[in-house]
């Protein structure tokens, strides 16, 4: 791996434990989760504007296919993965360790190594990136809006659905397209490998996102139902 990756990832680190700091400072009456998700929020937003920008043609946007990285695709990877490597440990010392997320961090973890130090299929993995952090904006609002006392009203439903929208856009029909071209071109097996594993986790993730907007809708149509039927009520007891 090349020395100027290496600085930018130790640096990197460093910058996002410091902005976690930063944030609960800011915010000593928030939970730690809810710190480290408004860190998340400024890392999709930084990858997602990062990648796009190194695209180099967007008739198609992830060629050229099995080809040697650039540079400015080497340093998008680099930023996601000094993100990714402070998220795993933040993760560890939060309250709720979840398996599968473990799972997607060290995936994902292993993946950019790979393809930093093989400096190959940059355009594939840049668009992984891209695909990867489009509905994480959103997922953190979310979880967000839930601390801030706005659990089970509109606005946080149109934040899942915003969330499950994109995430099955990006995850369900970019995504396989980016894994079947990385699988069936000139790529190390590693890199393939973890294309495939990363394609695996977020369908796993896409039948659990259906399962919670089928909940929270027929929830939400529950208690519209109820209002309505208390609303009846009301008049009929007025009218009497």
């Amino acid at each position: 791996m090349e020395e100027y990756i290496v600085k930018t990832i130790v640096v990197g680190v460093f910058s996002w434990t410091t902005a976690f700091l930063v944030v609960r400072k800011i915010f000593p009456k928030r939970s730690f989760d809810f710190c480290n998700r408004i860190v998340s929020t400024i890392h999709a937003i930084l990858a997602v504007t990062l990648a796009s920008l190194s695209v180099q043609d967007w008739k198609c946007p992830i060629c050229p296919i099995a080809s040697k990285s650039s540079l400015q695709q080497m340093q998008v990877l680099a930023v996601s993965l000094s993100y990714l490597i402070y998220d795993l440990v933040c993760c560890l010392f939060d309250e709720r360790v979840s398996l599968d997320n473990t799972i997607h961090h060290l995936v994902s973890i292993v993946g950019l190594i790979a393809g930093l130090c093989y400096q190959k299929c940059g355009s594939e993995m840049v668009g992984a990136v891209w695909v990867t952090e489009m509905s994480s904006p959103f997922l953190h609002l979310r979880e967000l809006l839930k601390e801030l006392g706005y659990k089970d009203t509109l606005l946080n439903l149109v934040a899942d659905i915003l969330f499950a929208s994109i995430f099955t856009f990006a995850r369900m029909m970019a995504g396989p397209c980016i894994t079947y071209v990385t699988l069936f071109s000139n790529n190390p097996f590693l890199i393939k490998a973890m294309g495939l594993g990363l394609q695996l986790v977020s369908t796993f993730w896409f039948f659990k996102i259906i399962r919670m907007m089928k909940y929270k809708l027929t929830k939400r149509s529950s208690i519209s139902k109820n209002d309505i039927n208390h609303t009846t009520n009301i008049r009929r007891k007025t009218y009497s």
